[in-house]
């Protein structure tokens, strides 16, 4: 038998385990509400708040079955994982430089940020792009002065 799957809120569910997980919802939350009633129609004075009661008991009996079906039924996720070109990473982080500018330097980030682009394999990308940038720098120390002369951009006022 092929096996169907859905999406419910985020997960991917086997339809089978889904109709087992709404009848056991039925079952377990209308039981919880039916006995509530029927034992607290002895306690209570009037009808109407033990169906109140009844009511919320059988609200508890619904998280209940939605526990008891989360243990049976587990979701059928499909993760792929899959290790990113390294050509790819270094032109989105290109993309990123011409968007924002200055990406900044790994010093001025918190430990945590650090641990997790190491847990994440991404450090030494941030690491030799600084390293790159830090060089350009180095060898070009005059790059923000003017190639042209400054005669050639003296601003002359009046009529010739």
């Amino acid at each position: 038998m092929k096996q169907q799957l859905y999406e419910v809120w985020g997960d991917t569910v086997d339809s089978r385990h889904l109709g087992y997980s709404i009848l056991i919802g039925a079952v377990v939350s209308l039981s919880a509400f039916f006995i509530a009633q029927h034992v607290l129609l002895g306690w209570v004075a009037s009808a109407q708040m033990a169906r109140a009661y009844a009511m919320l008991v059988g609200i508890l009996g619904c998280l209940g079955a939605g526990a008891i079906s989360a243990c049976l039924f587990k979701p059928k996720r499909i993760v792929v994982e899959h290790q990113a070109d390294p050509a790819q990473r270094a032109l989105l982080l290109q993309e990123l430089k011409e968007e924002f500018g200055d990406l900044g330097t790994l010093a001025d980030l918190p430990a945590s940020t650090v641990t997790e682009l190491k847990e994440m394999d991404l450090y030494e990308l941030f690491a030799a792009e600084e390293r790159a940038a830090s060089s350009v720098r180095a060898e070009a120390p005059h790059a923000n002065t003017l190639a042209v002369p400054p005669a050639a951009l003296a601003v002359k006022g009046g009529r010739p």
